[in-house]
C-alpha cells in the first residue's frame, strides 16, 4: 500500500478568522476516502486559527500566538474527531517539533508511533508543538513540517492542499497570463530566497515556504504534489484516477 502525506494549510481551513466548516468537512470525507486504498497521514494548521474564535489576541506576538495554539488545538481535533467519526475513522493527535527530526532516538519513537497507528488503521494528525518551542526549535511553517514527516516516514508522495492552484510559471496575481506548470523537476536558488508571502492572516508561509519543502524533497528523490486545497476535485483524480488535471508534480528528473 502506498503511503501518502496530505497537509492543508490555515488558508484553507479557515476563512474570516473562523473554521471554513464546508471545506474541512469536503477535507475529511476525500481523507476517509483515500484511506480506504492508502495510509494516510495528516499534517494540518489551523490550532491559532481556532484559539482566535475564543480569544482576540495580537496574533504576530510570540506569547499571544502560543496562547492561542493552546486554545485553538483542542478545538481543532475536536472539531476534525466530530466529522471523521462519521466516516468511522478513528484519528490520533501528534505534536512535533524541529528537535524530533534531529536526534535519532527521539525520531525513531514518533515513526514507530505513526507506523504502529497505521497498521491499526487510525489517521494520525500531525501538527506542530508551538507551545513549548522557543524560536529556534520551530519549522515555522507546516510546509516545512509535512516535508519532514514524509522523508522520515518514507512516504510515497506528499499532497499540499493550498489556497493557490498549483506552481505558475510567473505571478498570476501580477500576469494573466500566468500558467500551472505541471511538472517541476528543479528549483531556482531566486525562488527559494524570494520573499514569504502568505495569503491569510494565519498563515505562515506562502508559496517560497512550499518551494522549500518540495526542494528538501527532491534532494532526497521522493514527490511533492501542490494543488488546491478549495477544489479537491484535482488530487482526489491524480490520486485515484491517475489523471493530472491541475496541480503541479515536483519531481526529480532521474524518477
Amino acid at each position: 500500500m502506498k503511503r501518502i502525506v496530505i497537509k492543508v494549510g490555515s488558508g484553507v481551513l479557515t476563512e474570516n478568522n473562523t473554521i471554513a466548516k464546508e471545506r474541512m468537512l469536503n477535507l475529511v470525507a476525500l481523507v476517509a476516502k483515500l484511506q480506504e486504498r492508502f495510509e494516510i497521514i495528516l499534517v494540518t494548521s489551523g490550532a491559532v486559527a481556532s484559539g482566535y474564535t475564543a480569544l482576540k489576541l495580537n496574533r504576530k506576538e510570540q506569547i499571544s500566538k502560543k496562547v492561542l495554539a493552546s486554545l485553538g488545538q483542542p478545538i481543532l481535533m475536536s472539531s476534525y474527531k466530530r466529522k471523521f467519526e462519521k466516516h468511522n475513522v478513528t484519528i490520533s493527535q501528534i505534536l512535533l517539533t524541529e528537535e524530533d527530526f534531529d536526534s535519532r532516538k527521539r525520531t525513531a519513537i514518533f515513526t514507530e508511533i505513526i507506523d504502529t497507528l497505521l497498521t491499526h488503521k487510525i489517521l494520525p494528525i500531525v501538527n506542530e508543538n508551538d507551545i513549548s518551542t522557543t524560536p529556534e526549535q520551530v519549522f515555522g511553517d507546516n510546509d516545512q513540517l509535512s516535508a519532514h514527516v514524509a522523508h522520515y516516514m518514507d512516504a510515497d508522495l506528499l499532497v499540499i492542499l493550498s489556497d493557490i492552484n498549483g506552481y505558475y510559471d510567473k505571478n498570476p496575481s501580477e500576469y494573466p497570463d500566468a500558467t500551472i506548470l505541471k511538472e517541476v523537476n528543479s528549483i531556482s536558488s531566486e525562488a527559494l530566497n524570494a520573499e514569504h508571502s502568505p495569503n491569510n492572516a494565519f498563515a505562515t508561509g506562502g508559496i517560497v515556504t512550499k518551494l522549500m519543502a518540495a526542494q528538501f524533497l527532491l534532494e532526497r528523490g521522493r514527490k511533492m504534489f501542490l494543488c488546491s486545497g478549495y477544489d479537491l476535485s484535482d488530487i482526489e483524480s491524480y490520486l485515484l484516477d491517475g489523471v493530472h488535471k491541475r496541480g503541479t508534480l515536483f519531481i526529480s528528473a532521474s524518477r
